[in-house]
């Protein structure tokens, strides 16, 4: 406030001062009156110095006027003076009217009012100029000046720089604004080394954990080891009996799923244990060639999550696949189903064909689609859920961290394909594989 009744403090001095111009040049230039008198007068002087036959050009001279011997109005000389707004009379020697008398001594006073306005302008416009660089100044240094400084500042603030403090002046027009801005950088600031903090404390966290599961992952591993041995043994005694056999097979492939999904959690604590949640971007991805037809051995290994109804082959093809990520998707999406729909699921595959990134060249790709008949995601929270760390409003009486569908998307664009999700009758998600 104190900056714009500065402003408006000058701009009324500046206002003040051109009226005390515009007075003081009006009353030093003022029009003379002419004595009508005096010049009748002069008149008839002139009149009986002519009678008497003094010439006309010692009388204009004499006089300080234009004896002018035309009795026409349309005289070239007397429309002069006519013009110049002169003081023309007429002139009657020995009763006979002849011609005019003028006088023109108006004009001297015409061109001293004209220089004393001239004069009062530029006076006028360099008080004129002086105020509005005065002006500028003040609003350099009231508006323009702090507005800098807060940008500046908030390029510091964006780079994450949030120990420069930003200066606060009594006289600044923003001040409440500024010392507000500075509190909230402190308040980043705060929140930051706190965010770090918390960090360093998940990291060793997740590392914990992450040794503490290889643990017990080993000894599962061990006990398939072992499991798979008795059984293969006893299988190769079992001579005629086919009942005894399918239970020993039976046994054999549930022993089978217990060690690939060990094997496949081992990996990823591995995985874990080097890159904490938070970094979980650098997991390397490293899509090969690949046969497609293994998709159906990873369905094939989901039998725990339930029904899971295949409702067509897999189109035979070579596709960019890293195994053990395409695994991983695959056990995210299906578990999310089994977890939160609790269905059958229904998995079909297709093939498609889109346009590159360049928008030139056209590629293939095996489409697997994963449906469920739930209750699907609510319409809001729809395009967060591939987001990291996001849950829905239907995980709160689930464990989990958020990660799932992030990592979906994130693989498979790794792969060089892609993730699509929608609502349907249920939960849908297609998975884009590209084709060799």
């Amino acid at each position: 406030m104190k900056q714009l009744f500065r402003i408006g403090f000058v701009f009324t001095l500046i206002m003040v001062l051109a009226l005390c111009i515009f007075i003081i040049f009006n009353s030093e230039n003022h029009f003379e009156s002419r004595d009508i008198i005096h010049y009748n007068e002069q008149l008839h002087i002139i009149e009986e110095a002519l009678e008497n036959g003094e010439k006309d050009t010692n009388l204009e001279n004499k006089y300080k006027c234009h004896i002018i011997f035309a009795k026409e109005i349309e005289d070239e000389e007397l429309s002069h003076l006519y013009k110049n707004n002169a003081l023309v009379l007429d002139l009657t020697v020995n009763g006979e009217y002849v011609g005019k008398v003028a006088w023109d001594d108006n004009r001297n006073n015409f061109d001293k009012i004209k220089r004393g306005f001239f004069g009062g302008s530029v006076y006028l416009w360099v008080i004129m100029l002086i105020s509005g660089y005065i002006l500028l100044i003040l609003y350099y240094t009231s508006f323009v000046k702090p507005v800098k400084e807060l940008q500046k500042f908030s390029v510091e603030i964006a780079k994450g720089n949030l120990d420069e403090a930003l200066p606060i002046r009594k006289d600044n027009l923003f001040g409440s604004f500024v010392e507000a801005f500075d509190q909230m950088r402190e308040e980043l600031r705060d929140s930051r080394k706190r965010e770090v903090k918390a960090e360093i404390a998940r990291k060793e966290m997740v590392t914990d954990l992450s040794h503490d599961i290889k643990t017990p992952i080993s000894v599962i591993k061990v006990a398939c080891e072992v499991l798979e041995a008795k059984a293969g043994k006893k299988l190769s005694e079992s001579e005629n009996n086919e009942e005894e056999k399918k239970d020993i097979e039976y046994t054999l492939e549930k022993v089978s799923t217990i060690s690939q999904k060990a094997d496949l959690i081992s990996s990823l604590m591995t995985n874990v244990m080097h890159s904490t949640l938070d970094d979980i971007d650098k997991i390397s991805v490293n899509p090969v060639e690949t046969d497609s037809r293994i998709l159906k051995d990873f369905f094939d290994n989901l039998k725990n999550y339930g029904n899971i109804i295949m409702e067509n082959e897999v189109p035979a093809g070579i596709v960019y696949m890293d195994r053990l990520r395409m695994e991983q998707v695959i056990d995210n999406v299906v578990g999310n189903s089994h977890k939160y729909a609790g269905t059958d699921i229904r998995v079909s595959f297709s093939e498609t064909s889109a346009l590159s990134s360049d928008g030139e060249n056209k590629e293939d790709f095996i489409r697997i689609t994963i449906k469920d008949s739930g209750k699907g995601v609510k319409e809001d929270e729809l395009p967060l859920i591939s987001q990291k760390y996001f849950r829905g409003s239907n995980s709160k009486e689930t464990s989990g961290y958020g990660l799932g569908m992030y990592l979906v998307k994130r693989y498979m664009e790794l792969q060089f394909g892609g993730m699509e999700y929608f609502n349907d009758d249920g939960f849908t998600v297609q998975l884009l594989l590209k084709k060799v």
